[in-house]
């Protein structure tokens, strides 16, 4: 039992293939057009009866029983029945069917669709216990995701597999025809070892085109008929289509999984797969679509419509050619702007005439456009349009727009600031002091003035909520502090504000300026500092979960700051298998300005796991990358300089790492030093130590309370002190932590000849190291510490490479890049003094 697609045909076909060598293989088709016929399907195996006979259900069994011996006769094997489409047999063959069954005359595999289900015959055998039921259900994301890495040679990022899961509905017959169309497209393309989609997933492609066609022609004409208005207008009342086509129609649409039934009031139905109804839509011609569109109004009340039906409507209309008032395009247009159809928000903004609505149909088309990456005709089109809006309550919105548009195309802020001024110079205008205030925070945000902050947010909290911008610029103030207090280490108070932020948000749904993405940022980075990870995760979820629309803008972005995550807690592996898609994914869409950023983080964690090769390519990425989001850029340079030095070790990048402590940038703001301090601890420097246990003493959270303990431990150099503080951080989720204590106490157990207790210290260093998911250790502290020859991944590469794999299959069995696998089995050569594979099994420790 399977719904439409799912693999029922498919299924009894491979049965067939596979078992037509060993038994007598017999096939039936239902068919609708056989429905009513008596006996219809039975017919090659009836052929030799009289009329009178042909339409007896014992005559019709004996001839069917005829047939099975003469086939038996041939080879004596015992015969197997499939039947498709089960669900279209007429109730006479069933009863026959189910005879042969209990007779034991055959063997029967019978697929059909749950609604409306076996015919009674057939399914009276189940209840008998004669029979067993298989539900075949759509592919989840987990074996979408199998898919997808068999049929692809390379890495596919969850963004992918999201996109493509979500497009297929699980689908197997819909996931097949989307990826060899996207694929044929170019849509779907592999860049640097990733699986990107470089634009939504093709509806008018030959594959997907061709299923449609074939399961709309299989179909009565009442329910094709049925279908085009579904898709053409869904969601569409479904009083409306039962008025026009009949409620049995309906029905058996509904039965067949067609169509879907929302819970609202008044019910409303759709196609079942959003990609399907395009697809249908693709397949009518304008005259065709015009008069649907004639005959679906003289049931249908606008009034009613809402939401996506009203956009819908609009959107039929104008591909029928029709006029649409300005106002109602200016409504559909923002509609698909929050929903992310962002060619359809383009398209229909583009065709408002009315100058009175001009300059919001602009901004909309400008928001589309930024939501697709095309930064600088964004910027143009805001700029031909924010100066009118200064009045509107979308006036604040645009400005932030226009300034993360220019910013985008690599305009320092203080430059725009500086035009603005000169462009608006009387300091009367009414808008005037909340487009500088505006400005201001931006700045202060950029330059992470927590001070200059502090005043100003102060202020905004005690003014009234009814002015147009107040709600805009309070978010804004609270957002641009609670990053700058995280810098200054004071992120349990940024925390504070970037909480008010979120709290503000509800008023500002729906507005051109991504207001939730912006906060969101900032209130994981205060997370984060606080060494809060479950929290910082959680909000991420969060959203995910209920901004699905915005995924293939956002994503990049958000899995960026997954990596940040992973990587402050020191789990390289899932950084590195987070950031490196992510970096691929904000160099096609960067609406937050993260791909500076995320370049400098997927270059340290890619250095620090020895990947020398994606390690120089994102290092000419970040050198290559326009100025990103300034209020990351100074850290984003210590990570570079911090990689650098992984690659090298030449001293030239911890150099710079120190001379960056020593800046202006890091020496106001404790929470960014003690990050940097930090970063030179994993290279091994111990210089910092001392300088962690001051600078962390100043900075809030969990984070900075474990940085010092260790530091303070670390310097004390007490082996039972540090194996306790180890077991603490253990406790606490800082594993990484945990793991440099260990390895700290085992070099002061082993100096002070307690082996035993500095072998059980190892011993925990390598969970630690297990739980971490490290392939191998970099840090000078633990190479001194007594360890096993080779590490967990370095064996699992080792132990791929005896059985005889190649590189690439390693690689492939092992999700990480054939420059990964090739370093690591240069690496083993070297521990265990071999030139070459062959050599591996005999030098292996037994």
């Amino acid at each position: 039992m399977a719904g439409p697609g799912i693999g029922k045909s498919s299924l009894t076909e491979g049965i067939a293939e596979r078992f037509g060598g060993d038994l007598n293989v017999l096939q039936l088709h239902g068919s609708s057009a056989l429905a009513a016929v008596p006996f219809g399907v039975l017919t090659p195996y009836t052929g030799e009866l009289t009329a009178e006979e042909s339409v007896s259900p014992v005559a019709v069994l004996r001839s069917m029983w005829s047939y099975f011996e003469k086939l038996k006769t041939g080879n004596g094997a015992p015969v197997l029945l499939l039947v498709d489409d089960a669900h279209y047999l007429d109730e006479a063959s069933a009863g026959v069917v189910a005879d042969l069954i209990s007779a034991g005359w055959a063997t029967v595999v019978a697929a059909a669709r749950p609604r409306p289900g076996l015919p009674q015959p057939l399914d009276q055998l189940w209840y008998d216990g004669l029979a067993e039921r298989v539900d075949l259900r759509p592919l989840n994301r987990e074996q979408i995701e199998e898919v997808l890495d068999h049929v692809l040679d390379g890495t596919v990022p969850d963004a992918t597999v999201d996109a493509v899961w979500s497009a297929s509905g699980g689908n197997p017959r819909i996931l097949d025809a989307l990826l060899h169309d996207a694929a044929e497209a170019g849509i779907l393309a592999k860049r640097n070892g990733i699986w990107v989609l470089l634009g939504p997933l093709p509806t008018d492609g030959v594959r997907l085109t061709a299923v449609v066609t074939k399961d709309h022609l299989r179909r009565r004409p009442e329910e094709q008929e049925a279908l085009k208005f579904i898709a053409l207008g869904g969601p569409v009342g479904r009083k409306v289509i039962e008025d026009i086509c009949g409620a049995p129609v309906v029905r058996s649409l509904l039965d067949q999984q067609m169509v879907v039934e929302n819970s609202g009031v008044p019910a409303e139905l759709t196609v079942w797969n959003g990609l399907f109804a395009e697809a249908i839509r693709n397949t009518i011609s304008v005259s065709r679509s015009l008069q649907l569109l004639e005959k679906i109004r003289e049931h249908k009340d606008p009034a009613t419509l809402r939401g996506e039906g009203r956009l819908r409507s609009v959107e039929w209309a104008l591909e029928c050619g029709l006029r649409v008032p300005d106002a109602e395009m200016l409504d559909a247009a923002r509609e698909a702007l929050t929903r992310f159809r962002n060619h359809s928000a383009r398209a229909i903004a583009a065709k408002v005439q009315d100058p009175e609505f001009l300059p919001l149909a602009r901004a909309i088309q400008a928001r589309a456009l930024y939501n697709e990456a095309s930064y600088p005709e964004a910027a143009a089109l805001l700029d031909s349009c924010w100066q009118q809006l200064a009045g509107h309550p979308e006036g604040p919105s645009v400005l932030l727009l226009r300034a993360a548009a220019h910013q985008a195309t690599g305009r320092p802020l203080a430059v725009l600031a500086e035009e603005m001024g000169e462009q608006h110079p009387d300091p009367a205008e009414a808008a005037a002091g909340w487009r500088e205030e505006l400005l201001q925070l931006l700045q202060l945000g950029a330059d992470l003035d927590a001070e200059a902050l502090r005043g100003r947010v102060a202020d905004l909290r005690n003014r009234s909520s009814t002015e147009v911008e107040a709600p805009v610029a309070r978010v804004v103030g609270e957002a641009v502090l609670a990053h700058a207090l995280a810098a200054a280490g004071k992120a349990a108070e940024g925390l504070e504000a970037a909480l008010f932020a979120a709290s503000d948000l509800r008023p500002l749904e729906g507005r051109l300026f991504f207001f939730s993405e912006y906060v969101l940022g900032r209130l994981v980075a205060d997370y984060l500092a606080m060494g809060e990870w479950e929290s910082a995760e959680r909000e991420l979820e969060s959203y995910a979960a209920g901004h699905a629309h915005s995924a293939a803008t956002f994503n990049g972005s958000l899995q960026v700051l997954r990596g940040y995550s992973m990587l402050r807690q020191g789990r390289m592996e899932r950084a590195y298998q987070l950031l490196l898609p992510a970096v691929e994914a904000l160099r096609l869409n960067d609406p937050l300005q993260l791909f500076r950023f995320g370049s400098a983080l997927g270059f340290y964690v890619a250095a620090r796991l020895g990947d020398t090769a994606q390690g120089k390519r994102l290092e000419q990425d970040y050198k290559d990358a326009v100025a990103g989001a300034p209020a990351h850029d100074f850290v984003a340079r210590a990570y570079v300089a911090a990689a650098s030095e992984y690659l090298s070790r030449d001293g030239k990048g911890l150099a710079a790492l120190h001379t960056l402590m020593t800046t202006n940038e890091a020496s106001t703001r404790a929470g960014t030093l003690l990050e940097l301090l930090g970063l030179g601890w994993d290279l091994g420097d111990p210089s910092v130590i001392p300088m962690v246990q001051t600078a962390a003493q100043g900075v809030e959270g969990r984070w900075a309370a474990a940085m010092l303990k260790l530091a303070t431990d670390w310097q004390a150099a007490d082996g039972d002190a540090l194996m306790d503080t180890a077991a603490a951080l253990e406790e606490s989720g800082f594993v990484n932590l945990a793991r440099e204590a260990y390895a700290r106490a085992s070099t002061v157990l082993e100096q002070s000849g307690e082996r035993r207790r500095s072998r059980q210290a190892v011993a925990q260093r390598e969970k630690c190291d297990h739980e971490l998911g490290e392939r191998f250790r970099e840090g000078r502290f633990i190479a001194a510490t007594p360890a096993v020859q080779l590490t967990r991944r370095e064996q699992d590469i080792v132990e791929l490479a005896v059985q005889g794999l190649t590189d690439r299959e390693i690689a492939q069995r092992l999700m990480v890049s054939v420059r990964t696998v090739e370093g690591h089995l240069y690496r083993t050569y070297v521990k265990l003094g071999v030139r070459s594979r062959d050599e591996l099994d005999a030098a292996l420790p037994k």
